[in-house]
Order: C-alpha cells, then structure tokens, then sequence
C-alpha cells in the first residue's frame, strides 16, 4: 500500500471516480478531511476485507489468550471470571 494522499471533503467530492480508482489501481487510500481534521479514508475493497480479517484474528488471539489466563488462573475452587468481569475487560480493551 502506497502512503495516503491527504483531501478535504471539498477536493474528494469534485472527483470521488478518481480517488476510488486511486484506491483500486495504485492501492493508495485518501484520507479525507473536514475543517482540517481526518475524518474518513478511502480504501481498495480488497484491502479493507483484510484489514478486516487482522483485526478479527486479532480479536479472537486477545480472547483466547483471556480464557487461556483465566483457565490458568483457575484454583479449582470453581470460581472463574464471571460474565460481567469479562464484559468488563473486553470493554476496557476496546475503549
């Protein structure tokens, strides 16, 4: 993947058939911006399901690796990490 070209909303709109062509043809996202700040990119589809699938294997590595502590963790008294523990610390890995 090339670096990113940089556009505001404004440029991107006078000219979005190019900027998904860049995207798909030279595999260069654009990063649009608003009012000077990034808002959004655009990316080859291609790319964007396999960043999708990194971040689930991710995801699914960081679980496993949870339950794989929380197993390890386990003292045989029946206790483990309840629903709400997990919750929580799934919510504070995503926050």
């Amino acid at each position: 993947m090339s670096e990113p070209v940089v556009e505001s909303m404004a440029e991107v709109r006078s000219h979005l058939a190019d900027v998904i062509d860049r995207a798909r043809r030279e595999e260069t996202p654009t990063i649009i911006t608003r009012r000077g700040k990034e808002e959004a990119v655009v990316v080859d589809i291609a790319e964007y399901r396999h960043l999708k699938e990194v971040e689930e294997a991710a995801e699914d590595a960081w679980l496993n690796r949870l339950a794989d502590e929380a197993e390890a963790e386990d003292d045989g008294s029946g206790s483990s990490v309840t629903l709400e523990e997990m919750a929580a610390m799934i919510r504070a890995h995503h926050g």
